[in-house]
């Protein structure tokens, strides 16, 4: 069976420890990915660091020149880094390669580099003082990625990390790994040098070395948010950087004067696009007044029943499977306790079979209506292929509602009215807002990030947040007295 190595100092290292990584669309074991410890993110630290100094005096048009060959580099090998994406995670093979697009993006962004790293100047700030700013490296910094985008989360963090002169140490999610490694053994190609670049594989022992070595400046994580939390709170303890991006529970406001043909088309997308497995999916509609939820409902039904679903390497699927065994039965138990609170479970997908593949970890399209925010079912993340349908009676009574829950990641409005959207998009509090566009994603050249229990730390990822995470300011202030000035001691403070 292959095994999938770590990547340190530009070298394929495996260890005796390994995890099992499977097919979620036959339930089988594929391959199986090296386990690190503490002393594997030592070696990796230690080729960082190593490193490091010359990277970070590298100019930044030079480090922008192997962000270009990376970006055409993922171009040419596209097809082999989707099917990798599709084999471990289960999403469409089309889903896989929007993923990639989507990461794509911010090697661009990237390599913008020398104009994003360009500080401020002042002439005469004093007489005959000049003052100026500059953004520097850190150092040595790490990110820590989850199951659902192998490919485009890695690439939110580090290639601008690198682009600004850091070395970057990555761990990605041990249950689809192949596509973070793959992707990050082409930057050497694309003439980044050895050690600046490491990829250490494994579970939770890596996690905790990567959050507890003082070497190390910064973190980048994103999962759920307990993890985040917790995460977030030993990183920072430890003196790090620490920016956890963690779970959601993203609402769709519809209102009565919306589209509902519309609505309804684009919502399967939110909702069952990658079996759900988003954080910016969209797990409940809001709908204002009976009429507009019966409409929606009746809309979306036949929609659900029709989802072409199986392995998501064949062509032509809508959704693939859940990426495990354990992920699917966490999914079904909701869709259990939904039942079990009161709700109306409209389409029903748990007893989906996929023909050839009965042990693969599939559920359909579920879609439940009258939850109530009391339900366990409206409270908690699902993530997986299952909307709620909430009814409301008025648009401040749907804010109120998406403003009082927990989470505060994605959320969009369906409406023709100007006045209520930019009502609602003034209102709401949460990070990332759609004015009929149910995911929000921001583009590369702004910054992705929730509020309240869906972010933790100051800075959103990637875009302009990502420059002023993986860098510090200097300031710097300077005179050159004439060689005939008379140096006279002042013991005011200088203004």
């Amino acid at each position: 069976m292959t095994r999938i190595p770590h990547w340190i100092d530009g070298e394929r290292l495996t260890g005796e420890r390994s995890l099992p990584v499977s097919n979620p669309a036959t339930g089988e074991t594929i391959r199986d990915v090296a386990d690190g410890d503490a002393a594997t993110v030592a070696r990796a630290i230690a080729a960082a660091e190593a490193a490091f100094p010359a990277w970070r005096d590298t100019p930044p048009a030079r480090r922008a020149q192997v962000m270009y060959r990376f970006k055409r580099l993922l171009e040419t090998h596209a097809d082999r880094l989707v099917h990798l994406v599709s084999e471990e995670h289960g999403k469409t093979l089309e889903d896989a390669r929007g993923e990639l697009r989507r990461g794509i993006e911010n090697v661009e962004y990237a390599c913008g580099v020398p104009e994003l790293l360009k500080g401020e100047y002042s002439h005469n700030v004093g007489p005959g003082i000049d003052a100026w700013s500059n953004f520097r490296p850190l150092g040595v910094v790490a990110g820590i990625t989850p199951f659902n985008f192998p490919a485009m989360v890695p690439l939110w963090m580090y290639p601008l990390a690198i682009a600004c002169g850091n070395a970057f140490i990555l761990k990605p999610s041990e249950k689809a790994p192949s596509a973070a490694l793959a992707v990050a053994e082409l930057l050497e190609e694309a003439g980044l040098p050895r050690g600046v670049m490491n990829v250490v594989q494994g579970g939770r022992e890596t996690v905790e070395a990567l959050l507890d070595a003082p070497s190390i400046k910064a973190v980048s994580f994103v999962g759920s948010t307990p993890i985040a939390e917790a995460l977030y709170a030993r990183g920072a303890a430890a003196g790090k950087r620490v920016q956890a991006l963690g779970g959601a529970k993203n609402h769709a406001v519809v209102l009565p004067d919306a589209d509902i043909d519309n609505a309804a088309g684009t919502l399967m997308g939110a909702a069952y696009g990658s079996a759900g497995e988003r954080c910016m999916a969209i797990s409940v509609a809001v709908c204002v007044g009976d009429d507009t939820a019966d409409r929606l409902v009746e809309a979306l039904k036949p929609r659900i029943d029709a989802l072409r679903i199986g392995p998501g390497t064949a062509p032509g699927l809508d959704m693939g499977p859940l990426v495990t065994a354990e992920h699917r039965d966490r999914v079904l138990g909701h869709i259990e306790d939904g039942l079990a609170e009161g709700a109306e479970l409209v389409a029903d997908g748990r007893s989906l079979r996929v023909p050839g593949h009965e042990d693969g970890f599939f559920v359909g399209g579920c879609l439940f209506d009258r939850v109530t925010p009391a339900m366990r079912l409206y409270r908690e993340e699902i993530f997986g292929p299952v909307l709620c349908v909430v009814r409301v009676a008025s648009l401040d009574e749907a804010i109120a509602l998406t403003n009082a829950h927990e989470y505060g990641n994605g959320t969009c409005l369906f409406t023709r009215d100007g006045e209520a959207a930019r009502r609602f998009a003034d209102a709401i509090e949460v990070g990332m807002v759609g004015i009929n566009v149910p995911l929000p994603v921001p583009v590369a050249h702004h910054s992705f990030g929730g509020w309240k229990r869906s972010l933790f730390g100051d800075l959103h990822a990637y875009g302009p947040d990502a420059v002023r995470f993986y860098t510090r300011r200097k300031a710097i202030s300077q005179r050159w007295p004439s060689r005939y000035e008379a140096g006279q001691a002042e013991f005011a403070f200088p203004s």
